[in-house]
């Protein structure tokens, strides 16, 4: 009888931090602050947002540290949900991993990929198959058209490229990480430095600082006056907790290295310290960026101003803050600098999301939640057939033109079981006192619980205030349990 290969351990501590913080970057840095600056209209409110974001993060990442010391199994988050609450919740997760959370980020981050490729070759804006929108009862005039463009092509394409070198073995996605993460991550450093350096030596960022607290929200009217409405009390808190979904996206899928737990070596000390590394690293990155477009920019701005500065971070074209920020730096060639270090962030992010999503399809498959075939290896001891599977629903959703929604679903779908999760470190200490625990969930029982009570502040806060995007999410989800019982719920 031929041996089933098995997975290999063959990623170390800087491996892993790496599929950390590389999943973590993507575009979000770039381009999420211009809409928060709209939202909070203040530089103090915009940088505690990001270090709250931050401080969220780190929180989440220090108490998982605890579960994936006591599990340090492929499939990570969904091992811990299932150790905790059972099958039933567990398939709920990776039903949603797989419908929205995973492959909706890694279509979106695919087609912010092909778009920046863009900028280089225009060509690609070209559209090759457009359905009238009267096809969908609505007037003519395009809007709500399907349309099929040749950067959703390139979006899929680079999927699929990703999907295949993975296949082929771990060692590839560990290479492209390791050299893709390592240069955005010097790119964004380079961003920070020189932003700061040539920033202090005017005055905007004073400026920026003169009245950090006075809170606004800033719309366009249809006529392109600007509406202004300052923001005080709940006012605030509502502003602040809706837009707040933008940087906890850029700051997501940090978790995605305990799904490949069991590829990494010495699992039970390298996980919790490459959680704590990687995402302390991007939390200070991402609030220096700020930092940097705030020594550079006003944050105030009008979007019908001529140049860059006047419009500022609340306009800069297409929320291209980070371009707008090195414009400041280096000129018109700017556009083209950040283009390219997007594409390399983008891309290196997809191989991070991809390296890992196909693992908790894998850790289904083998428990009987999931297709057969995805819990089996190829020859060269990577879940191909998940793998596959990922690519071919995330390639789906390039063509769907929803992305967008997609983003928006994926992270407060993110949140909630985020939370979950987190609760599961109360569960198994209840349920199982003595197992072995190598690491211990920083500050229990306060951290933990600190975490769960700002998360689901922020969900509440977004059920009230963006209840189409969070009901789209809870749907998803809820969607899983009538699958459940219908499929693999019958044979437990």
């Amino acid at each position: 009888m031929q041996e089933q290969p098995e997975l290999k351990r063959s990623l170390g501590l800087i491996d892993a931090t790496m599929i950390v913080a590389g999943s973590m970057i993507g575009s979000g840095i770039f381009l999420v602050s211009a809409d928060m600056a709209r939202t909070v209209g203040s530089a103090g409110y915009l940088l505690l947002l990001w270090i709250i974001t931050g401080l969220i993060t780190v929180m989440a990442a220090l108490s998982y540290g605890e579960l994936a010391g006591m599990m340090p199994k492929a499939g990570g988050q969904f091992v811990y949900i299932q150790r905790a609450f059972g099958n039933l919740t567990a398939f709920l997760y990776g039903w949603t991993v797989f419908t929205v959370i995973s492959t909706g980020v890694i279509a979106a981050v695919g087609i912010a990929f092909a778009n920046y490729t863009a900028i280089f070759f225009p060509e690609l804006n070209q559209n090759i198959f457009s359905l009238s929108p009267l096809a969908f009862g609505r007037g003519a005039g395009g809007e709500g058209a399907f349309v099929i463009n040749l950067k959703q092509i390139l979006a899929i394409i680079s999927i699929l490229f990703l999907t295949y070198s993975n296949s082929r073995g771990i060692r590839n996605g560990k290479i492209i990480q390791f050299v893709f993460t390592s240069a955005k991550l010097f790119g964004l450093f380079a961003l920070i430095v020189l932003g700061i350096a040539i920033g202090l030596k005017g005055n905007t960022l004073m400026e920026n600082f003169h009245n950090a607290w006075d809170a606004s929200t800033t719309t366009v009217n249809p006529d392109g006056s600007l509406n202004i409405k300052h923001l005080a009390g709940f006012a605030l808190v509502g502003a602040m907790g809706s837009t707040i979904i933008n940087s906890l996206f850029s700051a997501d899928a940090w978790n995605n290295v305990t799904f490949i737990a069991g590829e990494i070596k010495d699992p039970k000390k390298n996980i919790p310290r490459s959680l704590f590394l990687g995402t302390l690293i991007v939390t200070i990155l991402y609030t220096l960026a700020n930092i940097a477009y705030l020594c550079l920019l006003p944050v105030k701005g009008d979007p019908h101003a001529a140049d860059v500065y006047g419009m500022g971070i609340q306009f800069a074209t297409d929320n291209r803050i980070g371009a707008a920020a090195a414009t400041m730096i280096f000129g018109n060639v700017a556009l083209f600098i950040m283009a390219g270090l997007i594409m390399v962030s983008t891309f290196g992010c997809n191989n991070g999301l991809i390296l890992a999503g196909a693992r908790v399809y894998y850790a289904m498959a083998k428990d009987k939640l999931f297709f057969k075939k995805a819990g089996t290896l190829n020859e060269n001891s990577v879940p191909a057939t998940a793998l596959w599977l990922q690519g071919a629903w995330a390639a789906a959703l390039c063509l769907t033109g929803t992305y967008k929604d997609l983003v928006a679903y994926s992270t407060f779908a993110s949140m909630i079981f985020y939370i979950v999760t987190i609760i599961g470190i109360f569960v198994l200490r209840k349920k199982e006192p003595d197992t072995e625990r190598p690491y211990k969930a920083f500050g229990y029982p306060l951290m933990p619980a600190l975490y769960i009570l700002a998360a689901l502040a922020i969900c509440a806060i977004l059920i009230i205030y963006d209840g189409r995007n969070t009901g789209m999410a809870l749907l998803f989800v809820a969607a899983g349990i009538p699958v459940y019982f219908l499929t693999v719920g019958k044979k437990q």
